[in-house]
């Protein structure tokens, strides 16, 4: 079956909000217009799915076919680990498995596709000539992480007692788009900036590690936010800060209720 110019394109299962999809409908025009002579791929099946980002019949515009079975293709691509009965003996698969530090829920993934003597091409282990990854999260990981941050602290913040502009601010799957997404976290940053903060949760610190692709897509949906960068040698004297303004807010309450 290897090498046999059928390829198949995985329903995502791993997680009920997985959207995404390994090769999108431009990219299997571009494999089938080339033919199995320029491209190797004479074939495209892919599994239906009703929550996919493109949907299925712009595969089969392209002249993709819609299959739940993939037994005929020698290559089944995916994004993440996907269900152990679409382990086929004897093919190659392309997916993040989660295997190679030996993840303990992964184990029987890693243990069917060796039992089925199949072959698995880990799109996390893939490096160039200077053992560096080819393949490795991007700029759009680090975007939606901090939107959904964001989302999950107002929810946070509500549960001890604060309402803050968080609350207003959904979860990055339900933006049809960055753009819309970037006005969203633009809103709140607009009602922060009129509004402010409880004082009680301030300062609100972020901290940033690294500088690589999942860092940088954070910070740019940060920057949408009111916001100062400092040195981690200022943060003791900012807690202070916000502590002094804490106490008179505190004194000057405590006057207004004595008089």
């Amino acid at each position: 079956m290897l090498g046999n110019g059928v390829v198949g394109i995985l329903a995502e299962c791993s997680n009920k909000w997985e959207r995404r999809v390994p090769l999108t409908p431009s990219h299997c025009a571009r494999l089938l217009l080339g033919g199995k002579d320029r491209t190797g791929v004479s074939r495209i099946i892919v599994q239906p799915s009703t929550k996919r980002i493109h949907h299925d019949a712009l595969y089969e515009d392209v002249g993709c076919e819609i299959s739940e079975d993939l037994s005929e293709c020698g290559l089944i691509v995916g994004i993440k680990q996907p269900k152990l009965e679409m382990i086929l003996p004897d093919r190659a698969f392309a997916f993040f498995s989660h295997t190679h530090k030996a993840q303990k829920e992964n184990m029987p993934l890693l243990d069917k596709v060796l039992a089925e003597r199949a072959s698995l091409y880990d799109y996390e282990l893939i490096i160039g000539d200077h053992g560096k990854r080819l393949l490795a999260f991007g700029n759009y990981a680090g975007r939606a992480g901090l939107i959904d941050f964001l989302s999950g602290l107002g929810q946070r913040y509500l549960n001890l007692g604060y309402s803050t502009p968080f609350l207003s601010l959904g979860t990055s799957y339900m933006y049809p788009s960055l753009a819309a997404a970037k006005a969203a976290v633009i809103s709140v940053g607009e009602e922060i900036a009129t509004q402010g903060l409880p004082l009680g949760i301030c300062p609100l610190v972020f901290v940033f590690t690294g500088s690589g692709n999942v860092s940088a897509g954070a910070q740019e949906i940060f920057k949408l936010l009111p916001h100062t960068f400092v040195d981690p040698s200022e943060l003791p004297e900012l807690f202070e800060t916000v502590k002094c303004q804490l106490f008179q807010l505190i004194h000057i309450l405590a006057a207004v209720h004595l008089s």
